[in-house]
């Protein structure tokens, strides 16, 4: 299976990284009860952490790590297109050199930090519910609501079928999107 390359703002990597991790944390509190017993109380998830390594190889590898490097030092949040993981926006939070880097082949590092926040063209922030949100970057996206169809969802923003499955790379099957799904609409 071919996947499809992951890309953050306007950078696309040309191969994607070996390793990505996903990871989520429950924040809980153990609060100690009579006799020795003891309670649990959540109090919610901590930012998701998405992060992992790869390598460029080839004559410019250098150079294609300091393409990636400026895309860190914007220091704005933009939207992650993760070939298997859902779009995200995120912070891009950490990128290390993994070894002494050479002219053909760099091994690297990077951390992303998600971002709940969404900016409608108002300026005003809300979370994902509204009907079409755009980051800094001027990406637009949209919410999946139960009954959606990206065929519908093309219609509502006057966009053609193949328009809305082509900026979307991270939904494999175009006849499967799900409640609550980010879909990309400009």
């Amino acid at each position: 299976m071919k996947l499809s390359p992951m890309r953050f703002k306007d950078y696309v990597w040309p191969h994607n990284p070996k390793t990505f991790e996903v990871t989520d944390v429950r924040r809980l509190t153990v609060n100690p009860v009579p006799f020795g017993r003891w309670s649990v109380t959540d109090m919610g998830t901590n930012a998701r952490v998405l992060k992992g390594e790869g390598e460029f190889v080839g004559d410019d590898a250098y150079d294609e790590f300091l393409k990636l490097k400026a895309v860190f030092d914007e220091g704005t949040p933009g939207i992650l297109v993760h070939p298997v993981w859902q779009a995200v926006r995120v912070w891009f939070s950490a990128l290390s050199l993994r070894q002494e880097p050479l002219q053909n082949f760099v091994s690297y590092a990077f951390e992303f930090v998600e971002d709940e926040r969404r900016t409608i063209n108002g300026g005003v922030v809300v979370t994902g519910n509204a009907e079409s949100v755009s980051d800094q970057t001027g990406t637009r996206t949209y919410t999946v609501k139960k009954g959606d169809t990206l065929w519908k969802i093309s219609k509502q923003f006057n966009l053609t079928l193949n328009q809305i499955i082509k900026l979307n790379p991270q939904i494999k099957n175009p006849n499967l999107i799900y409640v609550g799904q980010t879909v990309y609409v400009a």
